[in-house]
């Protein structure tokens, strides 16, 4: 059994489920990319491709990732992926999925590449779905990451085959998707994705800044807590970088230094220096 995920912080989580429970024994593979932001235009052709990693090659820049981009190669995963398929008829694939664009999208990217062997193919979606959080609440995780890994044993009953029709529709979907070529993709409900400009997450940027100044890596870090619709730390950092360069926030420091080094607020503060 493989099991795929598509956030760093889900492969601690999924291999603990998988230390309770010797049926869930198997490989853990993550889908690195975040095909929720960013182009997709011809992204399964050699520019398309391209054209993504060197969109995200300046969002890396200076970030705790930077050395990231060159080991993102979710082709070559999925490549490894087909040839363990071919190689054992009995090898078969849990694609686990939270109710995030990020997920989603990965799923969306993802499957189209695996039709031939649907039967094989097994999908868990989590969504909506209530669970247990540490203190025996109920609660409505968004992300695997959020669920304690005994409730991972409840959730592997609802593994199914991605079906026929699904293999037929989803692409189409994602090929949509695709033409749109927007920013960013926003998830609806269920499995509906829709496009958004790349603007999408100032709202909440411009909400959750204030005029007093924060280092980076604290002002992103609220941000991301107080989003309802998350996203990532790069792309948050991608987009105060813009905002700064349209004089609509101050951000300061020496971005060789990295994130810690620079400074931001909202305009109209106490004029503020970034340590050396």
């Amino acid at each position: 059994m493989i099991h795929l995920v598509f956030n760093t912080a889900d492969m601690a989580s999924m291999e603990a489920a998988i230390a309770l429970d010797e049926t869930l024994a198997g490989k853990v593979i993550e889908i690195k990319d975040d095909y929720a932001v960013g182009p997709l235009s011809a992204i399964y052709e050699t520019a398309g491709y391209q054209a993504r990693r060197d969109w995200w090659k300046p969002i890396l820049e200076h970030s705790p990732y930077e050395d990231q981009l060159d080991i993102v190669d979710d082709k070559l995963t999925v490549s490894h992926l087909i040839n363990s398929l071919n190689h054992d008829e009995n090898e078969f694939i849990w694609i686990w999925m939270g109710q995030n664009a990020h997920d989603v999208c990965g799923y969306y990217w993802l499957m189209s590449q695996l039709k031939p062997y649907q039967s094989r193919i097994h999908v868990l979606y989590l969504n909506n779905l209530p669970f247990l959080n540490e203190k025996g609440q109920l609660f409505y995780p968004t992300h695997l990451s959020e669920i304690q890994p005994k409730e991972f044993l409840k959730a592997k009953k609802l593994a199914r085959p991605i079906t026929l029709s699904e293999f037929e529709l989803d692409p189409d979907e994602w090929n949509n998707l695709c033409q749109e070529n927007e920013g960013v993709r926003f998830l609806e409900g269920g499995k509906k994705l829709v496009s958004m400009p790349i603007n999408f997450y100032d709202r909440d940027i411009f909400s959750l800044l204030t005029k007093n100044a924060q280092k980076l890596p604290s002002a992103v870090a609220h941000i991301i807590s107080k989003m309802k619709v998350k996203t990532g730390d790069t792309f948050i950092v991608f987009r105060l970088k813009a905002l700064a360069e349209l004089g609509k926030i101050v951000l300061v420091g020496n971005w060789q230094k990295g994130w810690k080094d620079m400074v931001v607020q909202m305009p109209g503060g106490s004029s503020v220096v970034a340590e050396e």
